[in-house]
């Protein structure tokens, strides 16, 4: 299995995408592990959004997708969405 997903980080205000077949180890080494990188600079990261494909290359192509301006858009979208369901804005 290969997991798209986003990250959110609030003290930086940052948005981070990626792909990875490993998603707890991923996120527990955009926050911990890492020691070099753009997400050492924003930590912690939190998880806003992810999907599951069972095709690297699916999931290749909808990490590009996320990336594009309608890919922000749809993410940020989804998070005013979740944030507006859930009562906190």
């Amino acid at each position: 299995m290969f997991y798209v997903y986003v990250l959110y980080s609030d003290s930086c205000q940052k948005h981070y995408t990626g792909f990875t077949s490993n998603l707890e180890a991923r996120l527990q080494s955009h926050n911990e592990l890492a020691n070099k990188g753009f997400t050492i600079k924003c930590r912690p990261w939190r998880l806003i959004h992810s999907e599951i494909f069972s095709d690297k290359k699916d999931a290749m192509k909808r990490e590009l997708w996320l990336k594009t301006g309608v890919g922000r858009e749809f993410i940020k979208l989804s998070r005013v969405l979740s944030c507006k369901l859930r009562g906190l804005r």
